[in-house]
């Protein structure tokens, strides 16, 4: 892999679930490039983005298509278990061992990313800190709120120094001032990784991302920077409701509306 290599490159991607009678597309042939930096995965309930996600973490298998990781063919066992060890996945729901406390539940899951021996306890204690939970890490996960839990989900996530990190509604439970303080943190990373972000916070991505990408039933409809979607949403004119122009543009973009004018801007 060399540094003008995507880090994600999926070519024809497809998923689908079920029997022949019962047969559900949920992605249906995705093309995408994604190299270092922060990128926005948007897209209504249902539209396939969890399902890209976990393709992405190499959890779910593609039914046709191919999907290359940090150089690397998720088809073959040796190359999945080397993307894994490079990678960092914030699901939407991730088991929180709620006996172990902080501290132990990123050493754990150091220890199942084979983070070497004589760097893991700096690892896990400058995940913890980078997350803000360097004074709850000796808490257990059970007496955590919804939004500390999102972070030492985080923390997990970002134990193994990640060239790819992907995160599932990560500001889900956080508060304000947390969220600013995750955006804040999400910028630094994505400095020297790519980070892609599934959420349907629309702020959150124009916050952060340099990319967003739209997806709709299980297709890429929009791939291009947030302005794109703000100029969308300005052109349609000022809402009465209230949503900024960003959220109108998303709205546009999702029905279509000028949006191949955008596309990969």
């Amino acid at each position: 892999m060399t540094v003008s290599d995507p880090t994600v490159r999926l070519r024809a991607l497809g998923v689908r679930y079920g029997r022949r009678r019962t047969l559900r597309t949920a992605l249906d042939g995705i093309d995408l490039d994604l190299h270092t930096g922060v990128h926005g995965l948007l897209g209504p309930n249902g539209a396939g983005k969890t399902t890209l996600m976990r393709v992405l973490a190499t959890v779910l298998p593609a039914t046709h298509g191919t999907v290359t990781l940090l150089g690397r063919d998720v088809r073959q066992e040796r190359d999945r278990l080397e993307i894994r060890r490079r990678l960092g996945y914030l699901p939407q729901a991730f088991g929180s061992y709620p006996r172990f406390t902080v501290r132990e539940f990123v050493e754990y899951f150091a220890w199942l990313k084979e983070v070497p021996s004589a760097r893991a306890a700096a690892s896990v204690d400058r995940a913890i800190e980078r997350v803000g939970l360097a004074d709850r890490a000796g808490s257990r996960m059970k007496s955590l709120s919804g939004g500390m839990l999102r972070r030492a989900g985080l923390a997990q996530a970002l134990v193994n120094d990640p060239e790819l990190l992907l995160l599932d509604e990560p500001t889900a439970g956080l508060d304000p001032e947390q969220r600013i303080s995750f955006r804040r943190l999400l910028r630094e990373i994505g400095v020297d990784t790519t980070v892609l972000i599934s959420t349907h916070i629309v702020d959150d991505v124009a916050s952060v991302c340099s990319q967003v990408v739209l997806v709709n039933e299980g297709r890429v409809v929009l791939r291009g920077h947030p302005s794109y979607l703000e100029k969308l949403g300005e052109s349609a004119g000022t809402a009465q409701d209230g949503t900024s122009a960003l959220e109108r543009g998303y709205t546009a973009a999702l029905h279509g509306r000028d949006v191949a004018a955008g596309a990969g801007q």
